[in-house]
Parts: structure tokens; C-alpha cells; sequence
């Protein structure tokens, strides 16, 4: 080879020929392997795509009507239970009682109390235990008293209930000391009342302690555990001569069962007494009364499987439908539904005064 010749070659090498061939780059190699696997026109480098639109899966449907439906559940508690009827017997409390209700409880299953389960087969399942089933309102100035005044007239009203209507000596019978104490001692009228209710042997419709008292006879009913069932409310308002009036209406439920009968079978029935009593907190310059007591504006009784005769100052719960006591057959209340008015009076409603068939207890 010349030296012309091996001076070309060299240049040639350097400066490369017109039409040798090219590597190509690893960025173009890149590309060509991406067309050869996704045949189409190519997307920029700053596009975007959206997520295409995937089918639901039967995972994905049942998660979202899960989430649907506790939500609802959530929101509307109450419709959604009677959506699918209200047995009471799932054992979630109902939410306190704020307003009068618009209906009766749904119907459950006919399922009998027992020893161990005495409320089974009852709305009162799902009740509160004892004072924590009365619902006591928030307080606010209201007549002669402040707020912080009304807060304690409202919790002494509720006191007066619970001595009245759950104490355990006073449902044996004994005296209700703590009840009475409540009540202004200057109040003629009530004041007679109770003298005569809790010493008669025979009392009156107009006299008969369960007014006001919840009492059963020892030797002839017990209680069964230690619960009573409650459902209730407090109201107030401010009433005459700038008193604070407290009106309650409250449920109790209450089972029994036969004095001589201690057998694992014994039979167990509920006596059932609503109470609307009607409260005044009198301004002591205008009212004579006594700090820390109240006078009574009226009181009335409704109630189910507590005697359907003469008064006797007890419950007296029918046990065995050989000793059913008499009813109109022709008239039938439900003791549970809270939606329809009690009577109100000054002790005129009394056992024995209007009897009729409870259509469950």
C-alpha cells in the first residue's frame, strides 16, 4: 500500500464514509423494542392517559353495600330496625328517650320471661336499668330559678322517682321515707293523701298508694333479679306564679314471680306501671314550702298485671291463668306503646277503675 493509500484509510476511519453503516443508540434500540410491543402511535413523553374504567368484581359490589349500609345504619338507626322488626331481643339499648314517641315498639318473638331471662319476649329488653331510663333534659333559667337552680330541681324530680319507683325496701312494702321527704310538708291536701294510702288497709281509688308508689306484697310476689326496666322522660316549663313546673312520664317494668315458688321453673310474669306526675318548685315568696321540696300538681297511674279489683295499696300480679283476673275483653291496650297519652287528674285513675286487656306484657 502506498503512503497516499494508508493516509486515506486513516482519514476514512476517523471521519467515517457517506453510506457506511451506523449502531444504532441504546435510546433508539429502546424505542424500536417499545413499537415492536405496543404497535400504534407512540404517547409523549408528558401525556396523560385516565385509568380506563374497570368491571366491578363481586368483592368490590359487596364492599360498597356494606359501607351503604352502615352508614344508613349509622344515620337512621331507628327506621332501619323496624325495616326488619324489632324483637328486642339483639341486646343493643334503644338511645335515650328525648321527645314522645310516634308509635308503638314492633312486635317480637312470644317468647316467655324466665329466671335467668326475665325481661325475654319484652320491648323493656332494650330499656335502661333503673334511673339511667330516665331521660333528664338540659337546664335553662326558667321562672324564679337560674339555670344551675332548674339542674337541681330536675335531678331532685328525678330522685323523687327513683325513691318512689325503684327503691328495693319500697317495693317490699316498707314506707317510702325518701320519697316523701321530697314532698312540701305544707301541702294539705297531699299530705292527707298520704296519711291515709299508707295506713288503710282498704284503700280508695282516690288514696291507693300505688298512685304514686310501686309495692308489691312479700308473701305473695318477689322481684326477679335486681333490675327494674325504665323508659321516660323529664319536662318542664315554667308554671303558676313563676314556678318551675316538672312534669315525668315514665315506664317501669317489673318481674315477678310467685313468693312460695324458689324452683328453677318457677313461673316469672311483669307487672308494668306507667306514672305521670306533674311537679311544682314553688318560689318561696309566693308558695309556703320548704327548701329542697315540691309541691304536687296532679298524678295518674296506668297499669298492667297489677290487680284488676278493689285497691289494695300492692300490685298484685296474676299468676297461672287460673287466677286471671277480669278484664274487658272488649278493649285492649298495650302497656308498651308510650305514643298515646296517659290520663292525668289528681289521683283519679286507679286500679280497678278502668280495666282492660293488655295485649302483651
Amino acid at each position: 500500500m502506498s503512503d497516499e493509500e494508508w493516509e486515506r484509510f486513516l482519514r476514512e476511519s476517523v471521519q467515517g464514509v457517506a453510506g457506511a453503516p451506523v449502531e444504532p443508540s441504546a435510546r433508539a434500540r429502546e424505542v424500536e423494542r417499545r413499537l415492536r410491543e405496543r404497535p400504534g402511535r407512540p404517547e409523549g413523553w408528558r401525556t396523560y392517559s385516565p385509568a380506563r374504567p374497570r368491571r366491578a368484581t363481586g368483592w368490590y359490589v359487596a364492599g360498597l353495600v356494606a359501607a351503604v349500609a352502615v352508614l344508613a345504619v349509622a344515620l337512621f338507626p331507628q327506621q332501619i330496625v323496624g325495616w326488619f322488626g324489632d324483637d328486642g331481643q339483639d341486646g343493643t339499648p334503644l338511645a335515650a328517650e328525648t321527645k314522645s314517641p310516634r308509635e308503638a315498639p314492633g312486635a317480637g318473638p312470644g317468647l316467655r320471661p324466665t329466671l335467668a331471662e326475665p325481661f325475654r319476649g319484652s320491648p323493656a329488653a332494650r330499656w335502661a336499668d333503673g334511673a339511667a331510663g330516665i331521660t333528664v333534659p338540659p337546664a335553662k333559667a326558667t321562672g324564679w330559678m337560674d339555670a344551675a337552680q332548674v339542674e337541681r330541681a330536675l335531678r331532685q324530680s328525678r330522685d323523687f322517682l327513683v325513691a318512689a319507683g325503684l327503691d328495693s325496701r319500697v317495693l317490699r312494702g316498707e314506707r317510702p321515707t325518701k320519697a316523701i321527704a321530697l314532698l312540701n310538708p305544707h301541702q294539705k291536701d297531699v299530705q292527707e293523701y298520704l296519711r291515709t294510702a299508707l295506713s288503710s288497709t282498704a284503700p280508695s281509688p282516690k288514696t291507693d298508694p300505688l298512685l304514686l308508689f310501686s309495692r308489691f306484697r312479700p308473701e305473695q310476689a318477689r322481684l326477679v333479679g335486681d333490675v327494674v326496666k325504665t323508659r321516660g322522660r323529664l319536662t318542664y316549663r315554667e308554671g303558676e306564679r313563676g314556678a318551675v313546673e316538672v312534669t315525668a312520664d315514665v315506664t317501669f317494668v317489673y318481674p315477678v314471680t310467685p313468693a312460695g315458688d324458689s324452683g328453677r321453673d318457677a313461673e316469672v310474669v311483669r307487672t308494668i306501671a306507667r306514672r305521670k306526675v306533674v311537679m311544682s318548685w314553688d318560689d318561696p315568696d309566693k308558695v309556703i314550702t320548704e327548701p329542697g321540696t315540691m309541691s304536687l300538681v296532679s298524678y295518674a297511674l296506668d297499669m298492667t298485671n297489677g290487680g284488676c279489683s278493689a285497691p289494695t295499696g300492692y300490685f298484685v300480679p296474676s299468676f297461672g291463668t287460673a287466677k286471671e283476673q277480669p278484664a274487658d275483653r272488649d278493649r285492649q291496650v298495650d302497656p308498651y306503646d308510650r305514643s298515646k297519652p296517659i290520663g292525668t287528674g289528681d289521683g283519679t285513675k286507679a286500679p280497678g277503675t278502668d280495666c282492660a286487656t293488655a295485649t302483651r306484657s
